[in-house]
């Protein structure tokens, strides 16, 4: 009986789930480097985002280690960092191999990184398009964008805004905040 009720609990748990999840997220976006996929719904629903557009071989990839930083400190409150590894702007690295390299060893990135996928454009994935539908489309890589636990997009903030910008980590405690 209490194995039934649990099962009857996690169905219902994960269909209001679903329903609180913006289609935008419910996806499987294969992750960098990886056979395995995640469905930002499963990983984010009813959570803040931080979502950025990345390239390794960028003037801005250093912002890694900040975005890392900003993973470790506020994902305890529910914040939820995604990259998107992108070659719109001809800076990604040849292979997945060597972009994973860059993100994981170089700068120990432990959130979630997709594998480069389209971010500009008619060709951008289904995070993108709603993102740029609803603020505007990256102009650089490491554009970075606050969502709210709704899936809305709070702020956009350029390439030259540093992780650890105090406008930056202002707009994430917003967020946080009304959470």
């Amino acid at each position: 009986m209490r194995a039934l009720i649990a099962t009857i609990f996690t169905l219902l748990s994960a269909s209001v789930m679903a329903a609180d999840c913006p289609a935008f997220l419910n996806h499987d976006l294969r992750k960098l480097h990886s056979a395995d996929s995640v469905n930002l719904c499963d990983l984010a629903a009813g959570k803040p985002m931080l979502v950025v557009n990345t390239a390794s071989h960028c003037g801005y990839t250093g912002q890694f280690e900040g975005l890392e930083a900003l993973h470790r400190e506020y994902s305890g409150e529910g914040l939820v960092v995604v990259g998107f590894a992108s070659d719109d702007f001809r800076q990604e690295a040849a292979t997945e191999e060597e972009a994973a390299s860059v993100c994981f060893k170089n700068f120990g990135v432990t959130f979630t990184m997709i594998a480069p996928t389209a971010v500009t454009g008619s060709d951008a994935n289904p995070v993108f398009r709603a993102i740029n539908n609803q603020s505007r489309q990256p102009d650089w890589n490491f554009n970075k964008y606050v969502v709210n636990d709704r899936g809305e997009v709070i702020e956009a903030f350029p390439s030259r805004v540093a992780p650890d910008s105090a406008e930056l980590r202002n707009a994430i405690d917003r967020v946080v905040a009304d959470r």
